[in-house]
């Protein structure tokens, strides 16, 4: 009897393995819907105008999830929810690897959404007081990007060797004084008002109704970026023939214009 209920109980267990299976993002189905997760601005909403527009004739079914934060993407793409993301650059996916002890792969760039300054209650670069308090992201690799764009502009100098994940440790000179505050990316927008400039994603800013080519006292530039968003997916997942068809669809011509006619510069595709 003791035999029959191991024997029971493993038949059981080996069902409910195959179940949680089968219950993953990732498919092996060409035919299945392609689940993608996303950030709402501009993710969301290219993906949307592929799912719309595109993808019924190429073929490919989307199933589009949007977060509206920087972890639940990755958190459910490692959990196998949905097979891809796209919302972020690869110095950001390797900063969740290092963490998260996870593996995965960037498949290819789409966009590149520019990292602008903008005025809180400084109007412009010129006018930056001495102890100007100065908002960035607080995740280390758009920490570490802010960092560089304010060196670029002459607000700081970073060591020779400053990692890409940067941070204050990393700062050679400092000639203002400037307060480095890291805030979450999100409250970036909101919180102008209380600091004297803000380092804002693209992203954020959009949805804010901010345009870096207008309103940013400065903003990187398409040419030679290493931040471009881009397709992920996890290793075993890169060479899905939906995932190939969505990155070849989003690299398209009709996304380009899309992307142009749509964003006005505040988004600019990946080159």
């Amino acid at each position: 009897m003791l035999r029959k209920i191991t024997i029971a109980l493993a038949s059981v267990g080996l069902l409910a393995g195959l179940t949680a299976c089968g219950s993953s993002g990732a498919s092996e189905d060409p035919d299945a819907p392609l689940k993608v997760a996303v950030n709402p601005v501009p993710h969301g909403d290219i993906l949307k105008y592929v799912k719309d527009d595109l993808a019924g004739k190429a073929g490919l079914k989307l199933d589009i999830v949007t977060f509206s934060d920087y972890q639940q993407p990755n958190t459910a793409l490692k959990e196998k929810q949905v097979t891809a993301n796209y919302f972020q650059h690869v110095p950001f996916m390797e900063e969740f690897e290092k963490k998260s002890g996870t593996k995965l792969t960037f498949v290819a760039p789409v966009h590149l959404e520019p990292l602008g300054v903008y005025p809180g209650k400084v109007k412009s670069l010129q006018a930056v007081p001495r102890g100007a308090t100065v908002a960035v992201p607080n995740d280390p690799a758009n920490e570490g990007r802010s960092l560089k764009l304010l060196a670029d502009n002459g607000l700081i100098t970073l060591k020779p060797d400053a990692p890409a994940s940067a941070t204050e440790r990393d700062i050679a000179s400092n000639p203002k004084g400037l307060k480095i505050k890291p805030l979450k990316a999100a409250q970036l927008p909101r919180s102008r008002e209380d600091v004297d400039l803000s380092v804002i994603n693209g992203n954020y800013a959009i949805e804010a109704g901010l345009a870096p080519s207008k309103d940013a006292l400065a903003a990187e530039k398409a040419e030679g970026n290493p931040y471009a968003n881009g397709i992920v997916t996890l290793p075993e997942n890169k060479d899905d023939p939906r995932v190939k068809k969505l990155v070849q669809l989003l690299q398209g011509p009709e996304v380009k214009k899309y992307v142009e006619d749509k964003y006005k510069g505040s988004v600019l595709i990946a080159t």
